[in-house]
């Protein structure tokens, strides 16, 4: 389930529109959360994760900054105590970089008991999508060697999201920062 937060700061809080819309979510026995996608903007795309790997939506907030990583992992935030690493998709995803807004916001997931923050542009809804509405990622002839982030293309309506596969965005970087443990 998605738990809506807000940060102990003024600039840390969601916009009161998005808590009202976020609250109003229930999941019942009909629901089938492997179904469900959390969708988010990025550079004016819409992309979706699983559900179950969300624990949480905060405002943006003060990231500290962390030597020697990755460009993309902007740094650390203590989310009640608990310090969790940021990385921002868009740079992930190799885009410009933007300021941020009243409307971005990271998604604090939970990755195989590792907690990991997304800076996204915004969030959208939460959209059911089977797996007979997903469409196989798209075969690109690409120099990369790293495997496709992109698990499929959701449909849901007249909306298409991009599925991102979320082991593989977070996989890689991440795990030098989180792995690294309390200072002593």
């Amino acid at each position: 389930m998605v738990e809506t937060a807000t940060a102990d700061s003024a600039e840390g809080r969601l916009p009161r529109k998005f808590e009202r819309e976020t609250a109003d979510l229930v999941f019942n026995e009909e629901n089938n959360i492997d179904d469900m996608f959390l969708t988010f903007g990025v550079s004016g795309e819409e992309y979706g994760l699983g559900i179950a790997f969300v624990t949480e939506i905060v405002g943006m907030q003060r990231v500290m900054q962390v030597p020697d990583v990755p460009k993309f992992i902007k740094g650390v935030i203590n989310l009640r105590g608990k310090v969790i690493p940021v990385m921002d998709v868009r740079c992930r995803f190799e885009m410009p970089e933007k300021p941020y807004t009243e409307r971005t916001v990271i998604i604090v997931l939970d990755v195989d008991s590792v907690p990991i923050g997304l800076v996204v542009d915004n969030v959208s809804d939460v959209l059911e999508i089977p797996p007979s509405q997903i469409d196989p990622a798209p075969k690109f002839n690409s120099t990369r060697t790293h495997e496709s982030l992109i698990r499929g293309l959701g449909k849901s309506g007249e909306r298409v999201a991009v599925l991102l596969d979320i082991r593989k965005l977070v996989g890689e970087g991440i795990g030098d920062v989180a792995e690294s443990g309390p200072v002593q």
